[in-house]
C-alpha cells in the first residue's frame, strides 16, 4: 500500500469506521441506554397514529364510491359521504364483520377522527359565509326572519305534542320537562352544513334564494341552539339565568365582528392603491394587501376563522358560527384573498369534511330497534311530523311574506333538511341522558330521511312549477369556486 493511500485511509478509518465500531459495541453492552420507555407499547400514540393511516384512505375510498354513486341516482353527493359513515359504522360493517371493524376502526381512533372531522367542519363554514351574498339578502330579510321563525315555531309545538304522547313508553325515569322540550329541538332544527352542500351540489349557490335559505338556515340553527341551552339548563339544573347570558354574549360577539373585525379585515386585506408598484417599477405587478403581505394572508385566514369558532364555543354555541360569521364579514373578490380560500377549500371538501359525515355514522346503530313494531312505527310517525311540521310552516312563512309559488316550496323543501346539525344536537341529549339509545335511534333515522328527501322535492318542484323563473343569479357569479367548494369528494 503507497503511502497516498494510508493518507487516504487512515482519516476514513478513524472517522467513519471507529465511531460505527464503538457505537455497535456500546450497544451490545446495553451500558446507560436501559429504560422503561425505550420499548414501544402497544396502543401507542405510534401505533394510533398508524392505524389512522390505514382507516383515513378506506374512509376517503368510501366516501368516493358512494358520493360517486348518490350522484348517479339524482341525489347530492354529501348524502353518500353520509351514508357511507353508516355502512363503515356498527350498523352494516360492525354487524357483518364485527373483528373486521374493530381492526379498520378501532375505539382509540374515534377521537383523533373527530378532531380532523371537527377542524374540517369549521373550515367549511367560513367557505360558506365567504361565498354568501349579502347584498341579495337586503331585499329579503323581512322575509328570512319571518320564515325562519315560523319554521321554528310550528315544529316546536308539534314537537312537544308528540314527545308527550311517546313519554309514556319510552320516556323511561327522564323527566317529562326536558324530554318534551328537548323533542321539541330536534324538530325545529335546520341542517345549515348540509344545505350548503346541497345547494353548491346542485349548482344554486350565488342565487337569491340559495342565500335567503341559508339566511334563514342560520337564523334558524342560532335559535334552536339557545333553546338547546335551555333545555340543557333543565336537564341539568343549570341556572336559566346561564342561558340569558349566552344570548348576551352572542349579540356582544357579533357586533364586535360587524364593527370592529369587519373594518380591520377590510383594511389588512384591501389592495394597495394604483401606483405602489414594486421596486422595479413594473406597473401590472401583483400588489399585496396594504399592511401585510401576500404571503399571510392564508395564515390571517386560518387564525381568524379558528378564533371566531374559539370564541363561540367559549360562548356556549357551536363553533361553526363564528367561522361563517367570520367567513362573511371577509373582503371578496380580492386576488389575495380569493387564492388563499381556494387553498383552504381543496383540503376542506376533499379532505377533513367527509370525515365529520363519517364520524358521525360510526357513533349511529340501528340494530337497537330490532324487529319490534311499535319501535318502527313510533319512528314513522316521528319522521312524518318532522317533515309536515318544518315544510307546511316554512312555506307559509314565505308565502307570506311575497315570496313566489315555487321558491317558497323550494324554501320549505330546504328547511326541512336536518342532517348533521341535528346529529349533533342528538348526540348532545344522548349525552345528557335526556333521550335513551332508543328513541336517538328514531330520530337519527328521522334526520336521515328528512336529508334525502330534499334533492328529490327540490326536482319535483322544479317540474311542477316550469313556467317560475330560475333563482336570480348573483351579479358577481364566482362559478369555479362555488363548483370546487360543491364538489366534495366526488
Amino acid at each position: 500500500m503507497t503511502r497516498r493511500s494510508l493518507r487516504v485511509l487512515a482519516p476514513y478509518l478513524l472517522m467513519v469506521v471507529a465511531p460505527l465500531v464503538i457505537g455497535v459495541l456500546v450497544l451490545r453492552t446495553g451500558t446507560g441506554f436501559e429504560t422503561s420507555s425505550a420499548v414501544s407499547k402497544p396502543g401507542s400514540a405510534g401505533n394510533t397514529f398508524a392505524k389512522l393511516l390505514i382507516a383515513l384512505p378506506v374512509i376517503l375510498g368510501a366516501c368516493l364510491l358512494l358520493a360517486a354513486v348518490f350522484r348517479r341516482i339524482g341525489q347530492p353527493p354529501v348524502m353518500g359521504e353520509i351514508i357511507a359513515g353508516v355502512l363503515l359504522g356498527p350498523s352494516l360493517l360492525g354487524w357483518l364483520w364485527p373483528a373486521g371493524f374493530h381492526w379498520l376502526l378501532p375505539a382509540e381512533l374515534t377521537p383523533s377522527i373527530n378532531v380532523l372531522a371537527q377542524v374540517g367542519l369549521v373550515l367549511f363554514m367560513f367557505l360558506v359565509g365567504h361565498e354568501l351574498n349579502v347584498g341579495l339578502l337586503r331585499r329579503r330579510a323581512r322575509a328570512a326572519v319571518m320564515v325562519s321563525h315560523a319554521s321554528i315555531a310550528l315544529p316546536f309545538l308539534s314537537g312537544i305534542v308528540l314527545a308527550l304522547q311517546m313519554y309514556g313508553s319510552l320516556g323511561e325515569g327522564v323527566s317529562s320537562t326536558g324530554f318534551a322540550l328537548f323533542f321539541a329541538v330536534s324538530m325545529s332544527i335546520t341542517a345549515f352544513p348540509v344545505l350548503a352542500r346541497i345547494l353548491h351540489d346542485r349548482g344554486m349557490s350565488g342565487g337569491e334564494l340559495a342565500s335567503l335559505a341559508l339566511t334563514c338556515a342560520a337564523v334558524d340553527d342560532v335559535t334552536a341552539w339557545c333553546l338547546l341551552a335551555v333545555v340543557t339548563a333543565v336537564a341539568t339544573g343549570t341556572s336559566v339565568a346561564a342561558t340569558g347570558l349566552t344570548v348576551a354574549l352572542t349579540i356582544a360577539f357579533v357586533t364586535a365582528m360587524l364593527l370592529v373585525v369587519k373594518p380591520l379585515m377590510a383594511r389588512l386585506l384591501t389592495p394597495r392603491e394604483n401606483g405602489t408598484g414594486d421596486e422595479a417599477g413594473e406597473a401590472d405587478a401583483p400588489r399585496g394587501p396594504r399592511g401585510v403581505p401576500a404571503s399571510a394572508v392564508l395564515s390571517i385566514l386560518l387564525g381568524g376563522l379558528l378564533l371566531s369558532a374559539y370564541a363561540t364555543e367559549q360562548i356556549g354555541i357551536h363553533p361553526i358560527f363564528g367561522a361563517f360569521l367570520f367567513g362573511a364579514i371577509t373582503p371578496r373578490g380580492l386576488p389575495h384573498v380569493t387564492h388563499a380560500t381556494d387553498q383552504i377549500r381543496g383540503l376542506t371538501v376533499t379532505f377533513l369534511l367527509p370525515l365529520f359525515f363519517v364520524y358521525t355514522g360510526l357513533r349511529s346503530s340501528f340494530g337497537l330497534l330490532g324487529t319490534d313494531a311499535s319501535l318502527w312505527l313510533w319512528c314513522g310517525v316521528i319522521t312524518l311530523v318532522a317533515i309536515a311540521g318544518k315544510w307546511v310552516a316554512s312555506t307559509a312563512a314565505a308565502r307570506v311574506s311575497g315570496i313566489g309559488r315555487r321558491d317558497a316550496w323550494s324554501i320549505g323543501a330546504l328547511m326541512n333538511c336536518r342532517g348533521l346539525t341535528e346529529l349533533v344536537v342528538l348526540n348532545v341529549g344522548l349525552d345528557l341522558k335526556i333521550i335513551t339509545p332508543t328513541v336517538f335511534t328514531m330520530l337519527v333515522i328521522m334526520t336521515l330521511v328528512t336529508t334525502m328527501i330534499t334533492a328529490p322535492a327540490l326536482s319535483l318542484i322544479e317540474r311542477l312549477f316550469p313556467d317560475t323563473p330560475p333563482p336570480t343569479p348573483s351579479p358577481e357569479p364566482r362559478e369555479t369556486a362555488d363548483s370546487r367548494l360543491g364538489s366534495g369528494v366526488a
